[in-house]
């Protein structure tokens, strides 16, 4: 049994689990008698009735998950020199272009000098040779190389003055800073890291959609993330794969939640809920399940017939659950449930009625 499996059947875990309190119900003292093992029935059987009214619920897709942040990003020196300052300290928000680390400048404002005085120069040299081109005094060919030298001189400034604004490292999204990699006193080559940003707000729930409930999920679907201490939140779906994981026939799907105060946290597992439509069921408890010779699940009912009430096998869907009740469907709109003594009797059997509430 893969976890995919498992994740992708929770909720019908869930509700598999419920019934199977019918088993605390048989030793608390309402055991069913199977129909076999009766072996002499009055002409009726005295029972306990429920009015029960249906309910419009959500049909649910249920999923296990993990909560992401949408976007880390490790930010890496792009010029090489010592760290002589962090001055954010991690945990802390940012913005895009906040400054997260300052590099030794080192000799890089005396070279800037002597770059910009080799630019005067060439610009100089262009500009005195133009005119004595124009005079006819000198070579076109003296022109074109004063101006390779006038581009080669501003080159140098340029690249120079972005040596120098890559000394200060700032942040480029917003975000946490969640690690501060490079401290005071560290050496940095290009390339090497120098803090890790977390941008949270939005979260996103990472689940996989198994491909009997694709048809009912699309982008743009509201849906529910729980996390692990209950908290809830109201999210979207935002992603949906078009192709399935070949190995575990599972669709990915990714659901946004907003977290402008950055409280909630990521990498944790997480319950996704998505509603994919209202049904009208009733809520009944996990006791009142029972099977048929069939393997069908479903409730035991009153029913008016020819010489009074009746007990009526009546097949029904589970829909969802929780540890009370379980949601069903497959029964009318208002239904008198036999709530105490359907263990006791059979489909088509005469009973007697003493009602327990509505």
């Amino acid at each position: 049994m893969t976890r995919e499996w498992l994740r992708g059947n929770a909720g019908w875990l869930v509700v598999i689990a419920v019934i199977g309190l019918l088993a605390l119900w048989i030793a608390t003292g309402e055991s069913p008698v199977p129909e076999s093992s009766v072996a002499e029935r009055s002409d009726s059987v005295r029972v306990a009735l429920k009015t029960s009214r249906a309910e419009s619920i959500e049909r649910l897709v249920t999923i296990q998950g993990e909560i992401e942040p949408d976007q880390i990003v490790t930010v890496r020196a792009k010029t090489g020199g010592e760290v002589i300052e962090t001055p954010v300290d991690e945990g802390a928000v940012v913005d895009a272009g906040t400054l997260i680390a300052q590099l030794d400048l080192d000799d890089r404002e005396a070279r800037l000098r002597e770059a910009r005085a080799e630019l005067q120069r060439a610009q100089s040299d262009y500009a005195a040779a133009s005119r004595l081109a124009q005079g006819g005094y000198q070579a076109q060919q003296q022109v074109e190389r004063a101006r390779a030298e006038l581009e080669a001189a501003r080159a140098s400034v340029a690249e120079i003055e972005l040596d120098i604004r890559h000394t200060r490292i700032t942040a480029p999204i917003a975000g946490v800073l969640n690690t501060q990699i490079a401290r005071k006193g560290d050496y940095l080559a290009v390339g090497e890291p120098v803090a890790e940003i977390v941008e949270n707000d939005p979260l996103r729930a990472v689940v996989s959609i198994p491909q009997q409930r694709i048809d009912a999920i699309h982008e743009g679907l509201p849906a529910r993330v729980i996390f692990l201490d209950g908290t809830q939140r109201e999210g979207r779906v935002s992603y949906l794969s078009v192709t399935a994981d070949p190995a575990t026939r599972t669709f990915s799907a990714r659901v946004r939640v907003d977290n402008p105060e950055r409280s909630l946290p990521a990498g944790t597992s997480v319950t996704v809920e998505i509603p994919v439509e209202q049904v009208a069921a009733h809520g009944i408890s996990p006791a009142l399940i029972s099977q048929d010779e069939d393997g069908r699940l479903g409730v035991k009912v009153a029913i008016e017939s020819e010489g009074g009430l009746r007990a009526r096998f009546v097949p029904v869907e589970p829909v969802r659950a929780d540890a009370r009740r379980i949601w069903v469907t497959g029964l009318p709109e208002t239904v008198r449930l036999i709530a105490l003594g359907q263990g006791f009797v059979r489909d088509g059997d005469r009973i007697e009625v003493g009602e327990v509430g509505s």
